[in-house]
């Protein structure tokens, strides 16, 4: 009797465990993240159309950047320059961009990447072309201190396909962009060669902005982050983008309802000094500034040794045009102060920019395999045993040879940065830790000038040997890095 009082518990008991699993209420409830939805979707055609639009910011801000390399001999001959002036032109040309990377990265952690990206694409655009009326050599100076603020706004593309990329893919889209500045520098070498013997330099610059003007128009098809819009809680626009991409994949969302936490503590340049990121902060600034150092000291120190003879053995004798101007004789000016590049310079710059996606293969092996940081420290390591290396007293084909080896070395270690760096910081503070670091970097590349075109005549040995060292820094910190990246999916907070 006993036993069988104790049946209508049991059957109250099962009542209420049918009660308390309402699985189709569960179902309902279920969410995903802008990261889950990035890697449900998958890769496919908005991320090729991605990859083109904004990988073509690439072309853009190389044509700017080289064009001072082809220009400089050019503007030392019409205002009668001495090395110092034209190595202020590219000093101020990074100075605009140190200043304005900053501001443009805090603006865009707070409004937007694309706004940003547009705003300096204009800003860049107007005053490119103003540069080609510049009446005198101040003027000049000024107005390409403004296209470098402009230009420095551009790696807001990087930032808009690193956070549309699934992580899988990231280390192997990311490097390709290189392919882009290399387009953009063979572009603007070439049409150097064509039109400044031509119609002159000033109308090379106003054919060189018409790629940015166009490049405007193209931004109407590519959308604002997701990630930044959930960051600041706009979810249903949000949602509505990775839709749209969904769609244009042909690829499914994730089920559920999209769920982010509103983040309002954003671009706030404190949280890169955070316990959590202060080592990681500290040794990017310091690899991007060794870095940018190395880069354009490369580039600016090719345009001085054609232009100037510099290296024994590279010119038996100078084939370059020497441009006397009016009203001076040819006593008052060296022979190496009014050199214009021959056919022949063109074409060792051409091969030599093509150095910058020989690398490009095994850098992407090594991104993907050996890892961020001890991809990045190999590289650099070897930079720095090239730059030596051009001491050499060489042939001219041993001289392009080594510059096409250290040109591929530089992009190699830029591609790497690039992507670590959008990469170690979460969506609150990434676009600021990129600009931050841009902004950093350009005090690199306003003392390399210095060094190339002013140092390096005074002691060849001395330059190379002070490049040679930062890369060795720079390797030393790269291999030490705190954090690694290498299939880690982004963080939205810190």
């Amino acid at each position: 009797m006993a036993a069988k009082q104790t049946e209508p518990v049991t059957f109250i008991s099962l009542r209420k465990l049918s009660q308390g699993v309402p699985e189709p209420q569960q179902k309902e409830t279920k969410t995903f993240t802008v990261e889950d939805a990035v890697e449900t979707i998958g890769f496919g055609r908005f991320h090729i159309a991605l990859f083109l639009i904004m990988g073509s910011t690439g072309v853009v801000e190389a044509m700017e950047i080289m064009l001072i390399a082809v220009v400089s001999p050019v503007i030392r001959c019409e205002w009668q320059l001495e090395n110092w002036q034209v190595a202020l032109v590219t000093t101020m040309v990074f100075f605009g961009y140190m200043v304005a990377s900053i501001l443009f990265g805090l603006l865009a952690d707070r409004y937007g990447r694309r706004k940003i990206l547009l705003i300096s694409f204009l800003w860049g655009a107007y005053f490119s072309l103003l540069t080609s009326f510049s009446p005198s050599y101040i003027w000049f100076v000024f107005l390409r201190t403004m296209v470098g603020c402009g230009v420095s706004g551009h790696s807001q593309g990087l930032i808009i396909k690193t956070e549309f990329l699934p992580t899988k893919y990231r280390g192997y889209m990311l490097p390709l962009s290189q392919v882009f500045w290399l387009a953009g520098s063979l572009l603007i070498i070439g049409l150097a060669s064509v039109v400044i013997p031509t119609i002159g330099w000033r109308w090379l610059i106003r054919i060189a902005s018409i790629p940015g003007i166009i490049l405007i128009l193209a931004f109407k098809f590519i959308p604002e982050s997701a990630r930044f819009n959930v960051s600041t809680g706009n979810t249903e626009v949000a949602l509505a983008t990775l839709e749209g991409i969904a769609k244009m994949n042909r690829s499914a969302m994730p089920e559920g309802r999209l769920v982010e936490p509103i983040l309002d503590k954003r671009g706030r340049f404190a949280d890169l000094l955070d316990a959590k990121y202060l080592r990681t902060t500290l040794q990017i600034w310091v690899i991007w500034l060794g870095i940018s150092f190395a880069y354009y000291g490369v580039i600016l120190a090719s345009a001085e040794l054609l232009e100037r003879d510099l290296v024994c053995g590279s010119k038996a004798e100078s084939q370059s045009p020497v441009v006397v101007t009016e009203g001076d004789s040819a006593e008052s000016h060296s022979p190496c102060h009014c050199h214009l590049f021959a056919p022949s310079d063109y074409r060792t710059m051409i091969i030599s920019t093509l150095g910058e996606i020989a690398l490009n293969p095994l850098n992407i092996l090594g991104i993907n395999f050996l890892g961020r940081r001890l991809s990045l420290s190999i590289t650099m390591g070897c930079t720095a045993l090239f730059f030596l290396l051009l001491n050499i007293c060489t042939s001219s084909a041993g001289l392009i040879g080594f510059l096409f080896m250290l040109r591929a070395l530089v992009a190699a270690n830029f591609n790497t940065i690039y992507i670590y760096t959008a990469e170690v910081y979460p969506t609150t503070m990434r676009a600021l830790g990129m600009g931050t670091s841009g902004s950093l970097c350009r005090i690199g590349a306003m003392v390399a000038p210095f060094i190339s075109q002013v140092l390096m005549s005074a002691s060849f040995l001395g330059a190379l040997c002070l490049f040679s060292s930062v890369c060795v820094v720079c390797a030393v910190s790269a291999f030490t890095l705190p954090i690694e990246t290498k299939g880690r999916a982004l963080q939205q907070i810190k």
